[in-house]
């Protein structure tokens, strides 16, 4: 694997990987790389003025929930440090709070019956399920959101023990955060819970969504994450200060017109990565989307200066930070309570964008 070694604590951790046909190759080149990102302000005037990667907001605010704490509410834990792959949804029809219990049941029998009909569900033969709807209002952060929902499927043996629940082997929720403007925009009949985050089978989900679309009239679609909204992620999640300990800010970019599948991958040391977003960031809690463009050029030109490739010419592929991971094909993984609101409303934001 070819990639470039840190020298001290200072210097930004640079690294190249290669990949072929899915494997790593390695060619046992190794850069050495003392140069630093530069500590100063930078100059408006170096960079090219326009927009970098497309049409993006003109801003977006960075939201901090400190009162979330994953030891004490459970389910809040259980969100976290887990990868998701993410879906966008249309407004639930008559859907009801009070009846998730039902729910539970009616999705239990469906499940079921699905599986007799089709040899394709990654289950055990001889085995039931149970379902489970709960409601997850600790991630509401106005009056008009709606509380998160999440669904699990547990499959349980005919030899289990009546005591036992089963093991989790599907794991979905639904929710809507920081989103007043299209919640006012939603008739009584319907709830708006545009984001879904799931992990577990496919053949589940299938399933799953089946039952979704035909009770409530809705429709899923794959939420993929394109490389103008991972710049953001890049610049906001850099720019977060958390708690623990930081990790390099690692950037994955796909060179196109390859024969071979190749990544770039362009890991910075935190501190670098900080004084860097510091010194194009000026209003703390929110970012413009001027800075996001400064804060990626920077990178650009400061990777051109030591390795002559123009990554301006690649695709941003993935974003690996301290806050949250996310990947073009629509996975996210989040890191920190601290900002788990934060993340939830841009994904909700996204989610939104796909479905109007």
């Amino acid at each position: 694997m070819a990639h470039l070694k840190q020298q001290d604590a200072n210097t930004p951790n640079l690294s190249r990987r290669i990949a072929f046909g899915g494997k790593t190759t390695d060619h046992g080149i190794s850069y050495s790389n003392t140069a630093h990102l530069s500590r100063g302000r930078v100059s408006h005037k170096s960079i090219k003025r326009g927009n970098l990667f497309g049409q993006t907001p003109a801003r977006r605010r960075i939201s901090q929930t400190p009162h979330l704490q994953e030891n004490v509410d459970p389910q809040i834990g259980f969100l976290l440090r887990k990868q998701w792959t993410l879906y966008s949804v249309t407004p639930l029809y008559k859907f009801s709070y009070s009846r998730l219990q039902e729910y539970s049941r009616q999705l239990s029998l469906f499940i079921a019956a699905e599986k007799q009909k089709s040899p394709v569900v990654e289950i055990e033969p001889e085995s039931g399920f149970k379902v489970t709807f709960s409601s997850i209002s600790a991630l509401k952060t106005t009056e008009k959101d709606q509380p998160a929902v999440l669904i699990e499927i547990m499959q349980r043996s005919q030899v289990a023990t009546e005591n036992k629940g089963g093991k989790v082997i599907w794991t979905g929720w639904f929710c809507c955060t920081c989103a007043d403007d299209i919640l006012e925009a939603v008739t009584e009949d319907f709830t708006c819970l545009p984001l879904f985050l799931v992990r577990g089978a496919e053949s589940l989900l299938a399933i799953v969504g089946t039952w979704f679309q035909q009770t409530f009239d809705c429709c899923f679609s794959t939420l993929t994450i394109n490389s103008l909204n991972l710049a953001w992620m890049a610049a906001m999640w850099t720019g977060s200060k958390t708690d623990r300990d930081t990790v390099a800010t690692e950037l994955t970019f796909s060179v196109p017109c390859s024969p071979y599948p190749l990544d770039i991958s362009y890991a910075i040391h935190p501190e670098d990565a900080n004084a860097l977003w510091d010194s194009v960031h000026s209003v703390q809690g929110e970012v413009r989307q001027e800075e996001v463009d400064l804060f990626m050029e920077s990178l650009y030109c400061h990777f051109y200066r030591h390795f002559k490739i123009y990554l301006s010419a690649t695709r941003l592929v993935k974003v690996s930070t301290s806050v949250a991971s996310a990947h073009s094909d629509g996975k996210i993984k989040i890191l920190h309570t601290q900002y788990l609101i934060g993340v939830l409303s841009l994904l909700t934001e996204l989610a939104i964008s796909k479905i109007l």
